[in-house]
C-alpha cells in the first residue's frame, strides 16, 4: 500500500492551520468564547468546538465557564503553564514591569522611581537584576521566560530598534534597546514607544476592548498617541506614527524639546504645566499638579483644564483624519479625570467634522498607569510561537 504524503491541501494541513487561526484570534483578544471565535475564523461552530476541545487536551488552550449577552459560554484562553512573558515600562521618571503568562495572569510586578537622566546601561542592568528576583518570587526561573517587551516613552525606529531621534531620551541615544537585553537575558526583546504599548493594553485588556478604530492619547511628561485602526495598533513605516505631543498647534509658541515651535507638548505636557505652577515652589512634580487640582486649588485647575484644551484640539486634528470610534486618555495626567476630559471633549466635539453628535466618545484609560507595562506584555505574547501540532493526534501520526 503507498504511503500517505502531507501535501499543503491535505486535511491534516488544513486541520493544521484552523488550529493556528483560532491561536491566533486568542492571542489578538485575550480571551473569547467559542461562538465569538467561530465569527471571528469564519469556521463553523462544530469546527471550533472540536480544535479548542483538542488544544485544550494539548495544553495550548484553556476553557472556563463564563457568560456572554447573558448567556452562558465557554470562554477561552491562551493556557496559564505556556510560559511567562515580561512587560518593560521605561517612563521619564518611573520603571514597571510585570510578568504574566500568556492568558494575561500577572504572576509579579514591580514599580520604581528614576532619575530624571537616566542611562539605558544602568537601567538595562537593573531591569535584569529585578526579573531574575521577580522570576524567582514567581516560583519560576529564566527558562520559563518566553519573551520581553519593553515600552519607551519617545519614538522608536524599527528598522534599528533605537530611539528615532537624538536628545529626545538623553542617555539612550544610538543604544539598541532590543539587542542589548536579549544579549544580557539571551531571550527575544520586542521594543515600542510606550503609547502603543498602552494602546496595545488597552485594546486586549482596557477601555478599548472591542473596538476597531481607537485613539489611545498618553498624556504625562510628554505627550503621544497610539493608534489603532482595523483592531490593530498602527505604528507606520519607521514605527513614528502617532508623535502627537509633535502637533504645532500654536505658531511662534514656546520652543519644544525637538526643535519646533508651539508643539502641544510644549503647551500642554507635565514640564509645561509644572513651571507654570511652580513659581518659588521648587521640585513639584506632576503628580503634585494632579492632587492640587483634585483638592481644588483653581491653578492647579485651570492649568490642567487649559492643557486638556491644547490637547484636545491637536486631537481634533487626529479625529478629521482618521475618524475614530473612541479616545482612550491614559498617562499620568489622565489620573485627573474630567478635569482633563472634560476640555478635551468639548474642543473635540467643537472642531469634528461629524459634528458632536457623531463625534468619538472620550473616556479615560482602565488599566491607568500599568498600561504601557501591560501592552509590552501582549506585545511579547503575540511574538511568542505556540505550537499547535501536537503528538496526541493519532491520526496524523498515522500518516
Amino acid at each position: 500500500m503507498a504511503a500517505h504524503r502531507r501535501t499543503p491541501g491535505s486535511q491534516t494541513s488544513l486541520r493544521e492551520a484552523n488550529r493556528g487561526r483560532i491561536v491566533d484570534a486568542v492571542k489578538r483578544y485575550g480571551g473569547l468564547s467559542q461562538i465569538e471565535l467561530a465569527g471571528l475564523t469564519g469556521l463553523s461552530p462544530a469546527t471550533v468546538s472540536n480544535i479548542v476541545k483538542e488544544l485544550t487536551g494539548a495544553g495550548v488552550l484553556n476553557t472556563a465557564p463564563g457568560t456572554r449577552s447573558g448567556r452562558r459560554a465557554q470562554h477561552v484562553t491562551l493556557a496559564h503553564d505556556l510560559g511567562l512573558v515580561a512587560g518593560v515600562h521605561f517612563s521619564t521618571r518611573h520603571l514597571r514591569i510585570s510578568i504574566a503568562d500568556a492568558a494575561y495572569t500577572v504572576v509579579a510586578e514591580t514599580h520604581m522611581p528614576l532619575a530624571k537622566d537616566h542611562r539605558a546601561d544602568n537601567e538595562l542592568d537593573r531591569v535584569m537584576l529585578l526579573l531574575a528576583d521577580m522570576l524567582e518570587s514567581a516560583g519560576a526561573g529564566m527558562l520559563d521566560l518566553l519573551a520581553v517587551g519593553v515600552a519607551l516613552p519617545a519614538p522608536v525606529d524599527r528598522r534599528t530598534g533605537r530611539i528615532a531621534r537624538r536628545g529626545i531620551l538623553r542617555g539612550w541615544d544610538g543604544v539598541e534597546v532590543s539587542d542589548v537585553l536579549q544579549e544580557r537575558l539571551k531571550r527575544p526583546v520586542f521594543v515600542d514607544t510606550d503609547a502603543n504599548a498602552a494602546a496595545l493594553g488597552e485594546l486586549r485588556l482596557g477601555a478599548a476592548r472591542g473596538k476597531e478604530d481607537v485613539i489611545f492619547v498618553d498624556v504625562g511628561d510628554r505627550i503621544g498617541a497610539g493608534l489603532v485602526l482595523g483592531g490593530r495598533v498602527y505604528s507606520g513605516h519607521g514605527g513614528m506614527a502617532g508623535e502627537l505631543g509633535h502637533t504645532v498647534i500654536q505658531q511662534d509658541g514656546p520652543v519644544c524639546e525637538c526643535g519646533n515651535r508651539g508643539c502641544v507638548q510644549a503647551i500642554a505636557g507635565g514640564a509645561a504645566l509644572i513651571e507654570r505652577l511652580q513659581s518659588g515652589n521648587r521640585g513639584i512634580k506632576l503628580q503634585d499638579v494632579i492632587v492640587r487640582a483634585m483638592s481644588g486649588e483653581s491653578d492647579a485647575i485651570r492649568a490642567i483644564a487649559d492643557a486638556g484644551s491644547a490637547i484636545g484640539v491637536a486631537t481634533a486634528n487626529l479625529c478629521n483624519l482618521l475618524d475614530p470610534e473612541r479616545i482612550v486618555v491614559g498617562g499620568e495626567l489622565g489620573r485627573s479625570g474630567e478635569l482633563l476630559l472634560g476640555p478635551m471633549r468639548r474642543e473635540v466635539e467643537r472642531s469634528v467634522l461629524a459634528g458632536a453628535q457623531l463625534a468619538p466618545e472620550i473616556v479615560q484609560s482602565q488599566l491607568g498607569v500599568g498600561a504601557a507595562a501591560m501592552g509590552a506584555v501582549a506585545m511579547a505574547v503575540d511574538r511568542v510561537s505556540i505550537q499547535t501540532d501536537d503528538s496526541t493526534h493519532a491520526e496524523d501520526a498515522a500518516e
